[in-house]
């Protein structure tokens, strides 16, 4: 279970403190496994302001809440998560060792399996004196969460490539038919690509830069761009995620040309004994499709505990 160290082999290490981490450690706490959760502090799931998604919550759920939520649960088991960043991986025969950085310096944590739920960091749009748009909640940046409450509204869609036609045309088709595309001044190659959808949806691309913003309160009241003055309800970054990975890409784990990584059906990585959950897997980046991530890796970690690593004699 949760455990003070002591300089033993844990049953597994997992990296980062978010749905998928929390979730991982209640399973490995009531499988009475030994473990440690070392939390950065920074869970992408704390920026939500309300999640619809996660299917007993009829009302919504803010990230904070849920993360406090499932910090409880924990404690039951006697578990507490670690403040601190790892910094360093290693991967010995039958163990890895993890270095720790956090307020009292510099540890080491040897395990013969990590979890990394490390998720990632979602890329913030260059909007002019507003850094940290995202965080702040004046930009959305998941329609699949909360695009139902914005639904016939008057949208914008920042971004650019196949990713943002890609996510205007997904808003259009699904919630309403008053989108615009933002590219903050980044040309798109013409012709466009899907160019025949975006006709038939009524998407807007606006390609100009973004000159002044108006705010009142916590909204964007008003965008100003191309000498035109533009009113939306709900703005959505479109601009993809920084993954964390590079734990798993220092030991040359499998991964896809955007860093997130590549895994089987039980969620390990292509490392032997290197499982991954939550954001930084290839795929779709949703709680509850990270917790699924957790709870699946964390029961094929348990059923492995006690044989040897594939790296060693008999090992499977």
């Amino acid at each position: 279970m949760g455990v003070p160290l002591n300089g033993d082999v844990l049953d597994c290490l997992i990296v980062g403190g978010g749905p998928a981490g929390l979730t991982a450690g209640l399973y490995l706490a009531r499988l009475r496994r030994r473990f440690v959760i070392v939390d950065g502090g920074a869970p992408r799931a704390a920026w939500i302001p309300k999640s619809h998604n996660i299917p007993v919550f009829s009302a919504g759920i803010s990230g904070t809440d849920l993360l406090d939520r499932q910090r409880d649960n924990l404690a039951q088991y006697d578990v507490q998560p670690m403040s601190g960043t790892v910094s360093g991986l290693k991967k010995q025969p039958d163990r890895f060792i993890a270095v720790i950085e956090g307020d009292g310096g510099s540890r080491q944590i040897a395990a013969k399996r990590v979890l990394l739920a490390t998720g990632g960091v979602d890329i913030e749009p260059d909007l002019p004196d507003l850094p940290n748009a995202i965080q702040r909640g004046l930009v959305r940046y998941c329609p699949i969460c909360d695009g139902y409450e914005s639904r016939d509204r008057r949208i914008a869609v920042i971004g650019y490539g196949d990713h943002g036609l890609g996510e205007a045309i997904f808003i259009a088709r699904t919630y309403s038919r008053d989108v615009t595309l933002l590219t903050l001044g980044q040309g798109l190659e013409k012709p466009l690509k899907r160019q025949e959808e975006l006709d038939s949806l009524g998407v807007k691309v606006v390609e100009d830069p973004v000159e002044r913003l108006d705010l009142e309160g916590d909204r964007i009241a008003a965008l100003h761009a191309g000498g035109k003055e533009l009113h939306f309800d709900v703005l959505y970054s479109a601009l993809g995620l920084k993954y964390r990975s590079d734990l798993a890409l220092s030991l040359g784990a499998e991964h896809d040309s955007s860093g997130s990584l590549i895994v089987d059906i039980h969620c390990q990585t292509s490392i032997p004994g290197l499982y991954a959950a939550g954001d930084v897997v290839r795929g779709l980046d949703q709680i509850v499709i990270a917790m699924g991530h957790a709870a699946t890796a964390a029961i094929d970690i348990h059923n492995h505990c006690e044989l040897p690593t594939e790296d060693e004699p008999g090992g499977a």
